[in-house]
């Protein structure tokens, strides 16, 4: 059973351990904010994404706001809508991408967590099979500040877009569509500057004065893959995954 999160394209029917955790907004602004334009400009998807979160020192909690920003490709956009709406006139007439992006950033956070976890097991039914040794033999090299920084917690996931869309056919006649989603999230992890050139890093104040956390942005691309042949279970499953300067 894959990504049950994902299954129908319908929120109400994730499992518990995936359930969408809403969107704070930010009651006051960081000391210091960014903005960031994605490294794909081609992406499709709001102009801009503002996350607020939270963090609590000293009993004292407060509150903070992270804005990227993003430019969309008016082909990518247009490209996009009219795969949809093949998904929903031939595939599944109740998919719906807004609830799509949302189990899709459920999935990439539990198994990112799992990655940086080295839970290969775990990732049995959620990722293709070719693909885990694969990932295994890759996340067994890295060091352990950069396998913390392949998770991805919810609250820190900044942006999320879908990528390319494919639908397409095999030899035998069985049917498959493809969706591609970009997420940048922030991580504390120790990360070295030479090996994570072109991140952003943010200062984030937790403290009192003068006291901050050093965050970086990171970006990650996960590719869903799902089989429409007739009979089929009606699962998503991963096909594809990179984290920039990371996963490769």
């Amino acid at each position: 059973m894959a990504l049950p999160m994902l299954r129908g394209c319908y929120c109400s029917r994730l499992s518990s351990v995936f359930n969408i955790t809403r969107l704070r907004k930010a009651e006051s602004v960081l000391g210091r904010s960014g903005t960031v334009r994605p490294p794909h400009p081609s992406a499709a998807g709001a102009v801009a994404a503002a996350r607020g979160y939270s963090s609590e020192r000293g009993g004292h909690k407060q509150q903070q706001k992270v804005v990227v920003v993003g430019i969309p490709s008016p082909f990518m956009w247009f490209r996009t809508r009219i795969y949809y709406f093949l998904i929903r006139a031939y595939f599944d007439k109740e998919f719906n991408i807004e609830e799509f992006t949302e189990g899709a950033k459920q999935a990439f956070s539990h198994v990112s967590r799992l990655l940086s976890q080295c839970q290969f097991e775990a990732l049995e039914g959620l990722v293709a099979k070719d693909l885990i040794g694969k990932l295994e033999e890759k996340c067994n090299l890295l060091p352990s500040s950069h396998k913390r920084a392949l998770s991805a917690d919810p609250d820190e996931i900044m942006y999320t877009t879908a990528g390319d869309v494919g639908i397409y056919y095999d030899d035998n006649g069985r049917k498959f569509v493809s969706i591609l989603m970009r997420f940048w999230y922030l991580t504390s992890a120790s990360l070295p500057e030479d090996t994570m050139e072109g991140a952003r890093l943010f200062q984030v104040a937790i403290g009192g004065e003068g006291e901050g956390e050093t965050k970086r942005l990171l970006t990650a691309n996960y590719e869903f893959q799902r089989e429409f042949t007739k009979g089929v279970a009606p699962d998503w499953t991963i096909t594809r995954i990179e984290h920039s300067k990371l996963l490769d």
